[in-house]
């Protein structure tokens, strides 16, 4: 709908995001009720970054198998991690909405589809 509204900065900002919340979801899940949670591993996850975000949600693995065996994702991949929270302070042209959007959401080779099977 942003992208659509031509609210490009908001649409780059709002869909990385996407891919943090997915990660903290996959945390999340692995978190039992009244678990008190790993000190390490709850500060790991107070973070924007995706890199910690992975390591804490135990994918390092899984990411590497990913980016190694298909090379769509892998590009997805490295075009999202130029992606911060800063960005909330930054513009984005319609190219640069719709790269990170197509990075995030495709059905084949997209990041969420592959953070959806570990939630």
């Amino acid at each position: 709908m942003l992208l659509r509204d031509e609210c490009y900065d908001g649409a780059y900002y709002l869909a990385g995001y996407v891919v943090e919340f997915a990660l903290k979801a996959v945390i999340a899940k692995q978190t039992t009720r009244h678990e008190f949670p790993d000190k390490k591993r709850a500060l790991e996850s107070h973070t924007h970054e995706y890199a910690a975000l992975v390591r804490a949600a135990g994918l390092r693995e899984e990411l590497e198998d990913a980016k190694r065996t298909d090379t769509a994702f892998d590009d997805y991949w490295t075009l999202l991690t130029s992606w911060s929270e800063a960005a909330r302070y930054a513009t984005a042209d319609r190219d640069r909405a719709e790269q990170l959007l197509r990075a995030v959401s495709d059905p084949k080779h997209g990041v969420s589809r592959w953070i959806r099977r570990f939630w």
